[in-house]
């Protein structure tokens, strides 16, 4: 399943990056706010589920050569967060949903697919 799938099946706002859209393809997925576990137990090709704003989420996903970050609650990314996904071509989706809601959505688009 690729990013725009993802964003038009769930409702998800896309920030930033538009262009991956189609081209990227979602193999996984992986919640959680730690930066250190997300670093340390991810895979590339997820889409990352986080609670976190802040611009260091862009050089975790970077790094770990994830599809993208989705947040969740509503919460926004911060200006100089998206300037930096911008940059690196980090895909950064919002909702207001739950972060378990959205996992549990995502866990059963992809075992479907």
């Amino acid at each position: 399943m690729n990013l725009e799938t993802l964003i038009e099946t769930l409702g998800l706002k896309c920030k930033c990056c538009w262009e991956k859209l189609k081209t990227t393809e979602v193999r996984g997925g992986y919640a959680g706010d730690l930066l250190s576990d997300v670093m340390a137990n991810s895979s590339a090709g997820e889409i990352w589920i986080t609670r976190q704003v802040h611009q260091n989420i862009v050089a975790v996903a970077s790094l770990k050569d994830l599809a993208g970050i989705v947040i969740v609650q509503g919460a926004s990314p911060e200006k100089d967060t998206i300037e930096r996904a911008s940059k690196e071509g980090v895909p950064i989706m919002v909702t207001d949903m739950a972060k378990f809601e959205v996992v549990g959505k995502v866990y059963r688009l992809l075992s479907e697919g």
